[in-house]
């Protein structure tokens, strides 16, 4: 039987997220039109997945009181202490659900590290906001008294029957059992801020798993979120634009037209290649790559020869291409402090329009937060290695990532001919990724190159031609446009892309197995964050969705594409005349623009013109950026 330190500590800490419950449950009335388009049976699920949250966020900030109340010592004083600090501690964690119930009002996600950032704003307002928002005084008092009272004490007869055995145990055999089941405690207490047996600690993003991923706000609680943005460097706002109307018309952002046809019912499949440098591709080398079979390919659809990546990272890929988000800041955005604000991804959008969504990545589940984000842009399933027959028990794992591309892409191909149609589906590759392995057999089938990527870049075109060949024999392949991209570079031993912009060079090919595509300019500026409003302008299905300003169609003829991304501190624009720099220090700089390269010096004397006019467009890009993410107003 637990000692009664432990079995008063838990009825304790069930209180708490009793309390937890009631803050939820106000959120909720206070915020419902946010959740509107939710089921009733998805706001209970939502509610359930918060336990989650809850466990996670009271365990961290009550650890000093949940390692003295471990103490088996049950004085008054000793108790009155425990109970002092109990509610103490409790005081900010209600106060800031509270808050939110209010201010989620005005951010549209739950509190993060404001209060350390915008502290001494809060103080000098403090008169003013107490005296406006006064009423949310009344359930904090309403929830501290209640902890107060309803705090289980230990009674008499409880300390008596405690001291009964322990007197008629042997004390080497008490304080075993005491020892044994404070490791027990410490134990769970780690895995309930861990959040579970998962890859990777719970974090904020796994709130929108759920969908509509809107209920992930209500899944979370402010104490979660804000404790666990502490530590994160605040980002300053840009004001390079005193009015809006300035910034957006240096925006440069284009809508899409409104349809002239009816929408296409065709299914989309983005295939996000790991790594699938330019550099590694015969069709942009002259015929010298690892890639016959994607260079085939290229010859029957649109290949685009002047795209690159937003990032240099995979976790920065995924946002691009599922949300048109480019990285431009220096940690990833699916691990950021912004990973809460207002999303709305492909996955979202087709759904809303009858499209069944998925994401399909063959690594451990929880691997770089895609499953997490991948709910967040609205994808309805994620399939990882825990989804694959056999996991890593199957023949076909490689034994330290994930499973090896060519076995996980025939899955694929299965899987899709079991969606629903239309259909938008995502699958990301691995097995182009350190270590490099390859399956047993296939070591010598592939040429070796000179870097140890090359065999596993022709694998995986390889395991490319097999997708292709399976799928082709599927109902469902021929009324589908096939998008092929590749999330970042990786090791290089051709000079040319041995600069700035070389290390984002990667390719854009879009194929229709049955018709040919619109027209397009295959040597327009293409960038990852340009698919989403690609594919929404080829289904002529966006006019109306919620898009971000970032990218373009490559079907947009009145522009000859961007791209973007950050690297070294500064902040690149790509044209197809110039690259911009926008330095740390505000500086512009032009380089002239040639296909994956700059020159290591900008011009020394550039056209007036397109400085100011370009410096501008990045500026505009920049500010509303990161002004976007800190207040939560890219859709705004």
């Amino acid at each position: 039987m637990p000692m009664l330190a432990f079995r008063l500590l838990l009825r304790r800490f069930s209180l708490l997220l009793a309390v937890y419950l009631l803050l939820r449950l106000g959120f909720y009335w206070a915020n419902h039109t946010t959740f509107e388009e939710a089921t009733t049976g998805q706001v209970l699920l939502a509610f359930w997945h918060g336990f989650r949250f809850d466990i996670a966020a009271l365990l961290l900030l009550n650890l000093p009181w949940v390692v003295l109340s471990a103490v088996p010592a049950y004085g008054r004083g000793w108790q009155r202490l425990l109970r002092v600090l109990f509610v103490v501690l409790n005081t900010l964690g209600i106060a800031l659900n509270i808050i939110d119930a209010e201010y989620f009002k005005f951010i549209g996600r739950r509190t993060s590290n404001e209060l350390t950032t915008i502290g001494d704003d809060v103080r000098r307002q403090a008169g003013q906001l107490v005296g406006q928002y006064w009423y949310l005084l009344l359930p904090l008092l309403a929830l501290l008294a209640l902890l107060w009272w309803l705090y289980p004490l230990p009674t008499q007869r409880a300390v008596q029957d405690e001291r009964t055995r322990g007197r008629t145990r042997r004390p080497a055999a008490h304080y075993g059992s005491w020892a044994a089941q404070l490791v027990l405690l410490a134990g769970l207490v780690v895995l309930g801020i861990r959040g579970g047996l998962q890859l990777k600690p719970l974090r904020t993003g796994a709130a929108f798993v759920q969908q509509p991923a809107v209920l992930g706000h209500l899944a979370l609680n402010s104490t979660f979120t804000f404790i666990k943005s502490l530590g994160y460097q605040s980002i300053d706002h840009r004001q390079y634009f005193a009015s809006d109307a300035a910034l957006r018309q240096a925006l440069a952002a284009r809508s899409l037209p409104a349809p002239t046809l009816p929408p296409r019912p065709d299914n989309v499949v983005v295939l996000l290649l790991e790594s699938f440098a330019s550099e590694y591709v015969g069709a942009e080398n002259n015929g010298r790559g690892y890639t016959p079979f994607f260079d085939s390919l290229a010859t029957q659809g649109l290949f685009f020869r002047e795209h690159y990546a937003n990032g240099r990272r995979s976790i920065e890929a995924l946002p691009a291409t599922l949300a048109g988000l480019p990285s431009l800041l220096e940690s990833p955005f699916i691990t950021s402090n912004f990973q809460t604000d207002e999303m709305h991804g492909l996955g979202e959008i087709l759904a809303r329009q009858g499209y069944s969504t998925s994401m399909y990545h063959g690594a451990q589940n929880g691997t770089m937060g895609f499953n997490t984000f991948a709910g967040a842009a609205g994808m309805q399933r994620y399939l990882g290695l825990e989804e694959y027959p056999g996991a890593t028990q199957s023949p076909n794992f490689d034994g330290h990532w994930g499973i090896f591309d060519e076995p996980y892409l025939q899955y694929f191909a299965r899987q899709l001919g079991q969606q629903r149609q239309p259909f938008f589906s995502l699958l990301f590759t691995l097995s182009s990724h350190e270590p490099f392995g390859l399956p047993a057999g296939y070591e010598k089938r592939f040429p070796k190159g000179t870097l140890p990527i090359h065999r596993t870049i022709a694998y995986t075109d390889f395991a490319l031609r097999q997708f292709f060949k399976t799928a082709a024999r599927q109902p469902w392949y021929r009324n589908t446009l096939f998008v092929l991209l590749a999330d970042h570079t990786s090791q290089s031993d051709r000079p040319g892309y041995r600069n700035t912009l070389g290390a984002y060079k990667t390719p854009l090919l879009l194929f229709h197995p049955s018709h040919a595509l619109p027209p397009a300019d295959v040597h327009r500026i293409t960038q990852q964050a340009d698919v989403p409003v690609t594919v929404l302008d080829y289904l002529q299905r966006g006019a109306s969705a919620p898009l971000l300003p970032f990218g373009y169609s490559v079907f947009d003829q009145g522009t000859t594409g961007r791209a973007m991304f950050l690297s070294g501190g500064s902040y690149f624009l790509v044209h197809t005349d110039f690259v911009t720099e926008l330095t740390t220090d505000n500086q512009v700089r032009l380089y002239p623009y040639r296909t994956h390269f700059i020159p290591a010096t900008p011009l020394a004397n550039p056209d007036p013109q397109k400085l100011r006019q370009y410096g501008d467009e990045l500026k505009a890009c920049v500010q509303f950026y990161v002004n976007g993410l800190v207040d939560n107003t890219l859709y705004k």
